[in-house]
């Protein structure tokens, strides 16, 4: 049941992005005809770094969220209203040429990706906005990607099912926008359910929900404010290193085709083989793909106190195997490590910057955050903004 606190929220900034659609586009059109969707943003609460090596992730959609308001027309004039920025951009859907502004690449890309899959549609009109924090890592662009998408689809009849629309939302991102991301973010966007963390392979894209129940604790987000640049060419160097790791531990097991493919025991084995670099990445891995997996049984068992110290596990990793972290996600995780309301705490995302995440029991929370907000203010002169997450349901159409 979604608490009565998400619905005032999500009513809330509806509500505003609806009364922007109208000062928009004003009372023009047949009024039934304007429709509302929603997808949430992500967590990802185990499994970084697995996806691209065929590994498994542990995500889940939460209570923050990008909203459409959306309408079709009787031409083929696409009219987007950006309602957080208002700023506005109309284009046809003959000429999906790339705009110098930036944030109508997303929507752009979803019309782009229905048009080379031979589906039709019309023009339409939207006003879109939402709460999901741009930058802090719980993936926006997902969010309005596949609210976009599962809209038209639902418009105008295209049959495409979630999966489809992942697909193709990720394939926008990849194509149009130019970001080579994997396929976690669209699906858990798509795929959320209440309190509950998805279990996804990242190879066979086969699932399974686990159980997360959020009566006695919340999920705390900490936003470092700070992205290092380092981020983008050291993540293109760490897919190089496990491809280097993979192919030096397939001339012992043919089989090993990916990370996914070898076990701690082998890397072990071929420490010195692999050397000091290649060694360390693809210890953590390895382990982080196990680790998925141990923390599901957790989940099932409902011990949540051991859940949260693979959290931790995850973090050393990051730090000092992976080599992703940076001092603000290290300082933040090693602010928790004595404070017995917090059951575990690592850095989310890709790394070198963003947030972290926290598992807090739930009436300690407001003292958490006070005391790591004054932590942090302290030792970076930095205001930490905290986000509480809930885990809620997927992509879908709100209906008044």
């Amino acid at each position: 049941m979604i608490s009565s606190e998400i619905l005032t929220t999500e009513v809330n900034i509806v509500d505003s992005i609806k009364e922007k659609y109208f000062l928009k586009f004003g009372n023009t059109g047949d009024a039934e005809k304007i429709r509302v969707f929603r997808s949430p943003g992500r967590i990802n609460l185990i499994g970084e770094h697995t996806d691209y090596n065929n590994g498994f992730v542990l995500p889940a959609s939460v209570d923050k969220a990008v909203y459409f308001v959306i309408s079709p027309r009787e031409d083929d004039q696409v009219i987007l209203y950006a309602a957080d920025l208002n700023e506005s951009y109309t284009f046809s859907l003959g000429d999906l040429s790339k705009p110098e502004k930036s944030w109508p690449h997303y929507q752009l890309g979803i019309i782009e990706q229905i048009q080379k899959n031979d589906l039709t549609i019309g023009g339409f009109q939207a006003a879109f906005g939402g709460d999901v924090p741009v930058g802090a890592g719980l993936s926006s662009s997902a969010a309005l990607e596949c609210c976009l998408l599962f809209a038209l689809n639902e418009m105008y009849g295209l049959n495409l099912d979630r999966f489809n629309i992942v697909k193709m939302s990720q394939k926008a991102e990849n194509e149009y926008v130019g970001v080579q991301c994997g396929i976690m973010d669209q699906f858990a966007s798509a795929f959320g359910k209440e309190e509950a963390v998805i279990r996804l392979d990242c190879r066979s894209l086969e699932y399974e929900y686990f159980p997360f129940p959020m009566d006695e604790y919340l999920l705390v987000l900490c936003d470092t404010s700070v992205k290092h640049s380092l981020a983008s060419s050291e993540y293109n160097t760490r897919r190089l290193e496990c491809e280097r790791g993979t192919a030096i531990l397939q001339k012992y097991d043919s089989k090993v085709l990916s990370l996914r493919d070898a076990s701690p025991e082998l890397v072990e084995a071929h420490k010195d083989e692999l050397a000091d670099v290649v060694y360390r990445r693809c210890k953590f891995i390895t382990e982080e793909i196990q680790r998925v997996q141990d923390a599901c049984d957790l989940l099932i068992e409902g011990d949540m106190a051991a859940f949260g110290k693979k959290m931790y596990a995850t973090h050393y990793g990051l730090q000092h195997e992976y080599e992703v972290s940076c001092p603000e996600l290290d300082f933040l995780v090693a602010e928790t490590q004595d404070n017995p309301a917090v059951l575990g705490a690592r850095m989310m995302g890709g790394g070198f910057g963003g947030c972290t995440i926290n598992l807090v029991k739930k009436e300690a929370v407001p003292e958490f955050e006070k005391q790591m907000k004054s932590a942090y203010l302290e030792k970076y002169q930095i205001d930490l903004p905290c986000y509480k997450v809930k885990i809620t349901t997927g992509t879908e159409e709100i209906i008044n």
